[in-house]
């Protein structure tokens, strides 16, 4: 009879449902449309994943070393901030290339048709239409950022002590990022959902020549979504997610750590000469 257990239940059977879904959608797209078809929207992924990530690293160790000359090499609020303004810029300046990709993965385009769509689209609405979805995304990414790079630096360093090492280790990194990409994964999943469904939306109006509907607000669309599937419904691809950001994130800091301090010693070593 208790709720909180009820609501519990009901998201793991939903959960469990939307797994077996997903198999069942894998096995249908490479039956039909062939198993290239899985990397719909990889082009502009790439084109997407280069900037965004030179941007975001770029931003946020420069951000971190001026705030470490401000404020100390020990405050803890120095991750959360340069995590949100990195990801702040890199998101704004992706942000286009990200509607994209959505509506290439949402329906089988050529290049050329394509160019022709957002061409229309601009020439109809602006350059500005171009980012729209950048609102839920700034939802869904800033807190994911400062999370991620807040609980990163902790279990860094925890794991470092608990080793008893000075400088962490890949494996360290490694693990460091997986469980903090994970921990902000949960908490942002809802802004995923509302961005994705948002931005899908957006393309059945314009591709059917419906007018768009003024209620299309971040939270006028995550109201809908609990009215209509409960509070579960806000968590919809949660371990999808969880398959997707967890070694990303890992991969993503312990490559970047160690290709860091691969060149930083390369330097000192140079310096020395």
């Amino acid at each position: 009879n208790n709720p909180m257990l009820s609501n519990i239940g009901l998201f793991c059977k939903q959960e469990l449902s939307f797994r077996n879904a997903l198999f069942d959608a894998f096995l249908k797209i490479i039956r039909n449309e062939g198993i290239k078809s899985l990397w719909s929207g990889l082009p502009p992924t790439l084109v997407m994943a280069v900037p965004a990530t030179v941007i975001y690293f770029t931003c946020y160790d420069l951000l971190t070393a001026l705030l470490r000359s401000k404020l100390g090499e020990n405050e803890s609020r120095i991750p959360i901030v340069a995590g949100i303004v990195a990801r702040f810029g890199a998101v704004t300046v992706i942000s286009p290339l990200e509607f994209i990709r959505t509506k290439m993965q949402s329906k089988k385009f050529s290049y050329e048709e394509l160019y022709q769509f957002v061409s229309k689209k601009v020439s109809e609405d602006g350059w500005i239409s171009l980012w729209r979805g950048w609102a839920p995304t700034i939802l869904r990414d800033v807190p994911f950022s400062a999370m991620y790079w807040y609980n990163y630096e902790v279990l860094k360093k925890w794991l470092c002590a608990k080793s008893g090492l000075y400088e962490p280790t890949f494996m360290i990194n490694f693990t460091s990022g997986a469980l903090s990409g994970s921990f902000a994964a949960v908490v942002t999943l809802p802004f995923d959902v509302v961005k994705t469904q948002k931005q899908t939306q957006l393309w059945i109006y314009e591709s059917q020549k419906i007018s768009v509907p003024l209620q299309m607000s971040t939270w006028t669309i995550m109201k809908n979504i609990v009215a209509k599937n409960g509070f579960s419904g806000l968590f919809t691809g949660l371990i999808p997610r969880l398959i997707k950001i967890a070694p990303a994130c890992a991969v993503m800091i312990s490559t970047y750590e160690f290709g860091k301090s691969f060149f930083q010693k390369q330097n000192a070593q140079r310096q020395q000469y």
